[in-house]
């Protein structure tokens, strides 16, 4: 059968009740090493650098109270030199139980503990001590760590918890339903680098514009405006408020407005290359530096087939030679790619800050040879300034009034101000000054009329904002307030719903960003808590295996239950991506978990420790021997 138990020759050194508590630090265990009597799994040959090896020796610590890493660090880098990977000999059990021994509140969990141990029993895996249960490398956890935590999580859980796993390591317990899976594992997710996806969900409804500053694509993530159309529909709605074609005409607005101190969004209808050679040149001739700050929002995931329009063509030569002659094209746009970034390159030296927008501008240009190997000199504006909004629970949440009546977007709005009002009461100051800062934009944006499409609405909130306004609206509708149903959403570009080395997880610098574990965790959790639809995709935004996108859509329809499947959809779907990036060790992530865990009892999620003395690392790794 399946579930085969080895009792013979084992000493039982760990109970059931010990293993079922979680990491026991006071005191260690003791360092037992490995069994000689056991097969042992191959040596890894990682090939990490020093700085990966100091990397991957802090991960392992965040497990464990700082008091303790002088003790483990030695133990650990020892392991990654001699054996290619930290597998935490010291807390390894050596038994499996029938399924009556375990404790738990829920057979459903003894049942998956009971799995767990069998996989890892001698007579079962492969090499036991280090966690492979077969196939040579087919490990059940990364380390014992992780085992000792998922214990623990699997004998305090509820019928209302789902346990998360992140290729191994145990996120936490997350409330769902009791028809709810109780475990939900993800393993070896990473972005598929081998199109474009972000109208998956169906609520790609409006845009945003730049406020300072030069970024070419007008939000439209379609290359530089060398066709017109774009531009005067833009122009048309409101976006811009002025257009032009000619070069001279942009220098001139560009230092009227700045002498005068006035708004301007202007439009230049051509190509983006001749602007920024256009700034240089008069940086040049007049040591002015007409633009402050510079972006890009070219689509450059598709730099060959229509994202990017190189300078030196025309539009529509550009075009023709596109599906005459790819590889010319290609070519083409390589050059054009160089003088772009040599521009860029000599106004930022002159003080200019320039940041990427994660749409693959830097990356394609890395690959056609501007640039260094491995890091970027520009950050990514999710590092320099999203990384921490998104840690703060912080994103694009949308919603769209199907009855599309203006008055229902009015009352919608009205409604999503009163609730961030009341609820910005009693929060730290950089919680408030969001909400402060989100207020004033709904309490605004209907004047503006800036609605595009059906009448929709997009607003930064975190998570107890999204399920507070949710309720809000849904209870609206229940009330004959709003005339029919509304659709909730929200961006990829968000929290939670995306992997990203490149935008949404550049500032995840544990080693993980390129895993795309939260993406997937996102979709499958938002479906089985209630989501109407859900969807998952392949290179929104950033390109074809650059990027994992989760999306969801939930109809409230004024019932009570819309009302709890809102609730418990939206505070999973925001939670997941704090509590990764908590784990990696951002602050505002780790303050804000602390917040949710407070609020919600039935959330459990496991906490990163900090190395506290950085010496720790590089001694244990100087003393470690190959």
């Amino acid at each position: 059968g399946l579930l085969l138990l080895n009792w013979s020759g084992l000493k039982r050194m760990s109970t059931l009740e010990e293993i079922c508590s979680g990491l026991l630090v006071e005191p260690l265990p003791e360092n037992r090493g490995r069994n000689p009597g056991l097969p042992h799994a191959p040596t890894r040959t990682p090939h990490l650098t020093a700085a990966e090896e100091r990397l991957a020796l802090r991960n392992a610590l965040r497990y464990f109270p700082p008091c303790h890493h002088a003790t483990l660090a030695p133990e650990f880098a020892q392991e990654l030199r001699q054996h290619g990977h930290i597998y935490m000999y010291r807390f390894c059990p050596p038994i499996a139980y029938p399924i009556h021994q375990y404790p738990c509140r829920t057979p459903q969990a003894a049942a998956i503990m009971l799995m767990i141990m069998n996989n890892l029993d001698p007579a079962v895996a492969q090499f036991p001590q280090e966690l492979v249960t077969y196939g040579g490398n087919g490990q059940v956890f990364s380390n014992w760590a992780q085992f000792r935590l998922v214990m623990h999580y699997l004998s305090v859980m509820t019928e209302e918890q789902t346990l998360v796993l992140y290729s191994g390591h145990p996120m936490g317990l997350f409330p769902s339903l009791p028809s709810s899976p109780r475990a939900i594992i993800t393993n070896g997710m990473v972005r598929p680098t081998p199109q474009k996806a972000s109208l998956g969900s169906s609520l790609w409804f409006g845009f945003k514009a730049s406020g300072l500053g030069l970024a070419s694509g007008l939000g439209l993530w379609s290359g530089f405006r060398v066709d017109e159309a774009p531009i005067r529909k833009r122009h048309e709605q409101g976006w811009l408020m002025e257009m032009s074609s000619s070069l001279d005409h942009c220098i001139q607005r560009i230092r009227e407005a700045r002498a005068a101190k006035l708004p301007l969004s202007l439009g230049y209808h051509g190509n983006i290359v001749d602007l920024w050679e256009r700034l240089v040149l008069e940086y040049q001739r007049s040591g002015e530096l007409l633009v402050d700050l510079g972006s890009d929002q070219t689509s450059l995931h598709n730099p060959f087939s229509g994202g990017y329009y190189p300078v030196q063509l025309s539009f529509r030569q550009a075009n023709q030679l596109m599906a005459s002659s790819p590889g010319q094209f290609r070519t083409a746009v390589e050059e054009s790619l160089k003088r772009h970034v040599a521009a860029i390159d000599t106004l930022a030296e002159a003080g200019m800050f320039f940041w990427d927008y994660g749409n693959a501008f830097l990356l394609e240009a890395q690959r056609e040879g501007s640039g260094g190997a491995t890091e970027f000199r520009y950050p990514s504006y999710v590092q320099h300034i999203m990384g921490d909004i998104f840690s703060l629970g912080f994103g694009p949440f949308r919603w769209v009034c199907t009855s599309c009546d203006p008055k229902d977007l009015e009352v919608t709005d009205q409604i999503a101000a009163t609730v961030l009002e009341e609820i910005a009461v009693g929060v730290s100051e950089g919680v408030r000054q969001q909400y402060h800062d989100n207020i004033r934009w709904i309490r605004e944006a209907g004047k503006h009329k800036m609605v595009v499409g059906s009448m929709a609405r997009i607003l930064y909130s975190d998570q107890k904002g999204r399920v507070c306004i949710a309720l809000a609206i849904n209870k609206a509708i229940a009330d004959g307030r709003v005339s029919a149903p509304v659709v909730i959403s929200r961006d990829h570009h968000d929290v939670s719903g995306t992997d990203s080395p490149f935008r949404e997880t550049s500032n995840v610098y544990d080693g993980s960003a390129f895993c795309a574990d939260m993406a997937v965790q996102n979709f499958v959790g938002d479906a089985f808590r209630g989501a109407t639809w859900v969807s998952l995709h392949n290179g929104g935004g950033v390109g074809w295996g650059e990027v994992m996108n989760g999306g969801f859509g939930l109809v409230l329809d004024g019932s009570e239950e819309a009302a709890k499947r809102a609730s418990l959809m939206l505070n999973w779907d925001v939670s997941n991506g704090v509590a990764r990036r908590c784990w990696s060790g951002n602050s505002n992530a780790y303050e804000t978990m602390e917040r949710s865990m407070e609020a919600e009892t039935q959330l459990r999620v496991t906490m990163p420790y900090a190395v506290e003395d950085q010496r720790v690392l590089d001694q244990a790794l100087d003393q470690a021997l190959d």
